[in-house]
């Protein structure tokens, strides 16, 4: 029907007869000449409708927005000083000979120019959505990046191999969803999280190496950066050391960001250990783009006035974080203030401040701040110290366990770096975060729980500690982060079934509920299961970083809301009774009940 695209025209083409399909996005009447904006998906051109045509006038005349056209005309230059050098055939014109009205539409939701629309209105009218420019741009990036992910892994030797949907329920099962199963009464399968277990069987398979963009399912709570479906880039690979694997993950990023951005990413990139990454910066997906650290004061605490310090100082789990903000001591009260609730959404209970008039003076002359007069000179002398303060400078102060006072400060550093300019200046900043803890104890369920998952080996040097002090333990886990979004995850796996058991029993999961869950990994294991290992990287949070798109639902062409509902087409909803009982499944009634009070 046509023989170019809009957007591919420019002044190679003067002179040539072409056609053209594709919607018109915005048509002006101008002294008797029609002008119309044809767009498709490669861009606009601009159409000139003249008079002369009878015929072809009347039909341009009834075109309204978002009519479907088709058009065949000359292409000439346009005039002197009429250029749109914003367009890639801003240059040029397409004088009509003639037009076919394909299908007429009525009149959109909204403009496709308007900016100011709410996200709900954009999901519920989405197909519009995406005719949109911005989103046009989006969706072809995300499709120059898988390809780009695909080309680079198909020249190092891995296949691509889907993986079952439907799988068996994994212990994280309250994040599950559950598919009823008609033939099996009463039994469901699970719609997978990762297809960790089935790359694994690969591997033991012989596959060497494998790869998959795949769909992935989580039932949780929402946030910018989560979806309930999302799409995973899944690498793994056998006979490759843990330091192999992040080399070639490594030059994956960077030859990416290279051909879909043209970005040059650091040669090598740093890295750190979790450790450290939580002592300095709160965060184990640290923002390095953000100068500001975290400085350790919980040891120089311990025997001061203020009870709140040396509370938390004296107990287990605890922790006080520094944050110096340089110049920090012009901050308002209200800005303060305004800081103190933004750490409340992270559990801490408000955020002590010391501000630093004269450094030379540690006490209420040279340091201006309630809490002062309760923190002797040596405690004083020592936050100054290990934080560098200098005169003008506000130092905040989190005192809580830990977690708390990590994410609380963590959060803060980031806020306040990108608030204040405490930045580097710098686009893009990767980083791998290794040697993360095998295991984290679980208060309230008593036991220890994995904290990647429980496939992950121990560093060979931990093994002993399984069975005697797993939260010694540390695992051969790496993630990539960038710009303070965790890009990328990954480890080396078990591949000794003694080990994998080990693991298991330090999970308080008993060799019964082992085998039941995962007896067909660990009868694999014991068919010479060779070394492997690898990683996945979220492709809707890469493609959102790189769009500079403020949520990960403008990357994705049909995502869900934050309630993770569909708004075009209003999923999830109710089925009828006959599908239920075909699955075997009666709903639970919310019994009503009325209670009637007596008023005096």
């Amino acid at each position: 029907m046509r023989t170019h695209y809009c957007g591919q025209i420019n002044t190679a083409h003067l002179g040539k007869i072409i056609t053209l399909c594709g919607w018109a996005h915005r048509r002006r009447d101008h002294g008797g000449v029609i002008f119309i904006d044809l767009r498709d998906r490669e861009g606009l051109a601009q159409v000139v409708c003249d008079p002369d045509r009878a015929e072809m006038f009347a039909t341009a005349e009834a075109v309204r927005s978002e009519f479907v056209l088709r058009i065949t005309g000359k292409v000439r230059r346009r005039p002197e000083g009429t250029e749109n050098p914003n367009l890639p055939s801003g240059e040029v014109e397409i004088i009509c000979q003639e037009i076919e009205v394909l299908n007429t539409a009525v009149t959109p939701p909204f403009q496709l120019d308007d900016e100011n629309l709410s996200e709900n209105v954009r999901l519920t009218h989405r197909v519009i959505d995406l005719r949109r420019p911005q989103m046009q741009k989006n969706m072809r990036l995300r499709y120059e990046t898988a390809r780009a992910f695909r080309r680079f892994l198909d020249d190092k030797g891995f296949i691509d191999i889907e993986t079952p949907m439907l799988t068996k329920s994994t212990p994280e099962g309250a994040r599950d969803y559950l598919v009823p199963s008609r033939v099996h009464a009463g039994e469901f399968f699970a719609l997978p999280q990762s297809p960790q277990l089935f790359k694994q069987l690969l591997m033991v398979a012989g596959f060497d190496r494998y790869y998959q963009l795949t769909k992935c399912f989580r039932d949780e709570d929402l946030r910018a950066d989560r979806q309930p479906e999302f799409t995973q880039v899944d690498i793994e690979t056998s006979f490759m050391s843990e330091e192999q694997i992040m080399e070639l993950t490594e030059e994956m990023i960077r030859t990416v960001f290279k051909e879909v951005l043209e970005v040059s990413l650091p040669k090598k990139f740093p890295r750190i250990t979790y450790a450290e990454a939580m002592a300095r910066f709160g965060s184990d997906k640290p923002d390095m783009r953000v100068t500001l650290e975290i400085t350790e004061v919980t040891d120089a605490l311990k025997d001061v006035a203020f009870k709140v310090f040396a509370g938390v100082a004296n107990s287990e789990n605890g922790r006080i974080g520094a944050l110096r903000v340089p110049g920090g001591a012009t901050l308002t009260r209200g800005e303060i203030d305004d800081y103190t609730k933004f750490v409340g959404i992270y559990g801490a209970k408000g955020l002590a401040y010391i501000k630093v008039n004269d450094v030379t003076q540690l006490n209420e002359h040279g340091l201006q701040s309630p809490i002062v007069k309760n923190l002797h000179e040596t405690a004083l002398a020592t936050i100054m110290q290990r934080t560098g303060a200098q005169n003008g400078d506000l130092i905040f102060f989190g005192a809580d366990k830990a977690k708390v006072v990590n994410d609380a400060l963590g959060a803060l550093r980031t806020k306040l770096g990108h608030e204040k300019g405490f930045t580097n200046g710098k686009a893009w900043e990767p980083i791998w975060v290794v040697d993360f803890p095998m295991f984290e104890y679980d208060d309230e369920a008593k036991r220890w729980s994995a904290c990647h998952h429980p496939f992950t080996s121990p560093k060979d040097e931990h093994i002993e500690f399984l069975e005697t002090d797993p939260g010694r333990c540390l695992a051969k886990a790496y993630d990539l982060a960038l710009n303070g979004w965790e890009i990328g995850g990954g480890s080396v796996r078990i591949h000794k079934e003694a080990v994998q058991s080990q693991v298991f029993r330090a999970l308080n999961i008993d060799a019964e509920e082992a085998q039941l869950k995962f007896g067909f990994l660990l009868d694999a294991l014991q068919y010479g299961a060779p070394p492997h290992g690898g990683l996945a990287f979220g492709l809707d949070r890469i493609v959102t970083m790189m769009t500079g798109a403020e949520s990960i639902r403008d990357v994705i062409a049909f995502p869900k809301t934050q309630r993770a509902q569909c708004l075009l087409t209003q999923a999830p909803s109710a089925v009828d009774e006959k599908q239920l009982r075909e699955l075997h499944i009666r709903l639970r009634q919310q019994v009503q009940t009325t209670v009637e009070v007596n008023k005096e």
